[in-house]
């Protein structure tokens, strides 16, 4: 294999990148400055060699701990789980949520063959009993299998003393009634709130 086609084959790899958007990468880097390429090879290589999953809550980071496990600032006893990395910026963009995080590393797909054991499902029990968590925020996925992962954790946590609480769902603000899934609509009908 050319080393052209190791390249459209590693980029096609990546998720949501086609084979075509892969190739369309590939002859993109090839016009641009050879500087331009070693910066991108540079960067793949330091993220590889020095970012690492949290050892407290799993989110990414440089150092010993996290962003948010180390900030003092943050409520220890407020504990959102998520399924990925990814969505910490995206919850921390709201600007609203002051405590900390967990990331699970994926969720519960028994026809993918992942079950709890995959996840960071012990950690997550043994930060509850241990770290005087007073609420935990399910965040996971309005799919099916983050409904299902958000349900095992409320089994798992019940009798521990800790209030669990899943993050609204519904339809978006400018959304269009006729483009909603059902799952959403369902949300959206059973958390609906008395006009006042």
């Amino acid at each position: 294999m050319s080393a052209l086609e190791d390249l459209v084959t590693e980029f096609a790899r990546l998720p949501g990148i086609g084979r075509k958007t892969a190739q369309r990468l590939t002859y993109h880097l090839l016009q641009q400055p050879v500087e331009q390429a070693s910066r991108l090879a540079h960067a793949l290589l330091a993220v590889a060699e020095r970012v690492h999953a949290c050892p407290a809550c799993g989110y990414l980071t440089e150092g010993e701990l996290c962003e948010y496990c180390g900030d003092p600032r943050r409520d220890p006893g407020l504990l959102c789980v998520v399924e990925e990395p990814s969505a910490v910026p995206v919850l921390e963009r709201a600007g609203e949520y002051r405590g900390r995080y967990h990331v699970l590393g994926g969720r519960l797909s028994p026809l993918d063959g992942v079950g709890p054991e995959a996840l960071r499902l012990d950690l997550l029990a043994r930060r509850v009993a241990a770290d005087g968590v007073r609420e935990v925020i399910l965040a996971t996925n309005a799919s099916m299998e983050g409904e299902v992962t958000a349900t095992y954790i409320q089994r798992l946590l019940a009798g521990r003393g800790v209030r669990v609480t899943r993050l609204a769902r519904g339809l978006p603000m400018g959304g269009e009634l006729e483009y909603a899934d059902g799952v959403t609509i369902a949300h959206a009908l059973a958390a609906r709130q008395e006009v006042t």
